[in-house]
């Protein structure tokens, strides 16, 4: 038996996110196949218990048609658009398990209403998924997001570190949220005191990442703290890798804090907007903390549209460095 995992829209961190949903289908499908966008392909390449990662790039009719060769039993949709829904539609695939309440939902033979939209803000995304499996019969008590950095990227990564002088132990902040609309307003100077004072605490050096759309932000981050810019200059795969040698990772909710949580970094994860809902999209791992929002924003002051980030301007730093300690403290007690 095999399964189809449709998972085609949102970032890498919904991508990443929907892994226990492979995961848990592999309990009873044993083979899971899963369609992404070809800008995530990297977040699910080598992920456990997934089979093969197919790039939704071909032509609607020929995308079926690849579908519908394979025999696939069942197929789940984690982000439902009219083109994912009417996929495994299009290809006969007998149980079909998505979202109820669309436009689309007729084309899904098990239709889920997603937990917020009957008012849950507390439920994590990733048990929010799974319901999808577990309309099919499916389910795991393991909701952790998995990430797999192959030894090619470590390699490439250790040489860059070399390169750029950089030794262990070492910190990174992630100072990004991918969010084009925003950038020329971002509370850069904020960040750079962040960056000091986390080399200053816990005296190591400080390596501030962003993806190449960011890079400027990630490098007048560096520039202004004395900390090492690696902003563009990293593959997601290799940005695991980072995280995955860091001391610990600091980072805004993004797809980026999911992957270095995913990878076992302590991760400090920081929801400033009073909208972010932390307990919907904290980073899961085995060493993990949240910064909850504190600034006085209204709720309408959404990430997407907020018009001057005064949460992140006004950054508790001390807090942020409270939350580190803490990890590292409780690391060190296991040890």
């Amino acid at each position: 038996m095999s399964a189809l995992v449709v998972c085609t829209g949102g970032g890498i961190g919904d991508v990443l996110l929907a892994t226990p949903v492979m995961r848990a289908l592999g309990s009873r499908y044993g083979e899971v196949v899963a369609l992404t966008s070809p800008a995530h392909c990297a977040v699910l390449a080598n992920a456990p218990g997934v089979a093969e990662v197919w790039s939704d790039d071909l032509p609607f009719a020929r995308q079926v048609a690849r579908i519908s060769a394979r025999g696939f039993d069942a197929a789940v949709v984690t982000w439902a658009t009219l083109r994912a829904a009417a996929l495994p539609y299009a290809a006969r695939v007998p149980r079909r398990a998505g979202q109820a309440r669309r436009l689309y939902s007729a084309l899904f033979t098990e239709r889920v209403t997603v937990r917020s939209e009957r008012g849950d803000h507390t439920t994590h995304w990733t048990q929010i998924l799974l319901d999808f499996a577990r309309a099919l019969g499916c389910d795991t008590s393991d909701a952790t997001p998995a990430f797999f950095v192959p030894q090619s990227a470590r390699d490439t990564l250790a040489a860059t570190l070399t390169t750029l002088g950089v030794r262990a132990p070492y910190l990174v902040l992630h100072p990004t949220r991918g969010i084009a609309a925003v950038r020329r307003r971002w509370p850069v100077a904020r960040f750079a005191a962040l960056a000091r004072a986390m080399a200053a605490d816990r005296q190591a050096q400080v390596v501030v990442t962003g993806g190449g759309a960011d890079a400027a932000i990630a490098d007048a981050v560096a520039a202004e703290a004395g900390a090492i810019s690696l902003g563009g200059r990293t593959s997601l795969a290799e940005f695991g890798a980072l995280a995955a040698g860091a001391l610990g990772v600091v980072a805004l909710d993004s797809g980026p804090m999911h992957v270095a949580a995913a990878v076992g970094a302590p991760t400090v994860g920081i929801f400033a907007l009073q909208s972010d809902e932390p307990d919907r999209w904290a980073p899961l791992g085995p060493r993990t903390a949240v910064i909850r929002a504190s600034y006085p924003c209204p709720p309408s002051h959404r990430k997407e549209t907020c018009p001057d980030f005064a949460c992140l301007a006004a950054l508790d730093i001390r807090s942020v460095l409270a939350a580190l300690g803490g990890l590292l403290a409780r690391e060190e007690e296991t040890l």
